[in-house]
């Protein structure tokens, strides 16, 4: 039969995430994390209580964006020959996500918390790079 034939694909396309490359960033989660230190310093330097109240929902806002990109790099761009080669990339996502999560940034208005989760995200962001490399 020559039907069975007409359907079989003639080139197999295969990629290392879920759409070819080019549409994952970590810089997406890298501009929630800035905005949450800017929340946070913004927090600090002002004893309004209603002002400091918006700002503690934009900040757990922001903070939830973070979670969303970097599990999206985790679990949609980064596959097993990059867990495999870069050893430390499941503790780096795990850090990250728990500095943006309640232990992190999300439960606390201190900026420090918020520049340890940019410095994770940076982290990340110079392995996904070197991952587009090759």
């Amino acid at each position: 039969m020559r039907l069975p034939r007409l359907l079989t694909p003639r080139t197999v396309a295969s990629a290392h995430c879920d759409l070819p490359c080019g549409v994952y960033d970590p810089a997406q989660a890298r501009i929630e994390a800035e905005s949450v230190k800017a929340i946070c310093e913004k927090y600090q330097a002002n004893a309004d209580p209603e002002f400091r109240t918006r700002a503690l929902i934009i900040k757990e806002q922001r903070a939830e964006l973070v979670k969303h990109h970097l599990w999206v790099l985790w679990t949609d761009y980064f596959k097993a020959p990059h867990f495999d080669k870069y050893a430390n990339l499941h503790q780096l996502f795990n850090d990250a996500t728990k500095l943006a999560g309640a232990s992190g940034s999300k439960g606390s208005a201190d900026p420090a918390k918020a520049d340890e989760l940019l410095s994770k995200i940076d982290e990340i962001a110079k392995i996904f790079w070197e991952s587009k490399q090759a």
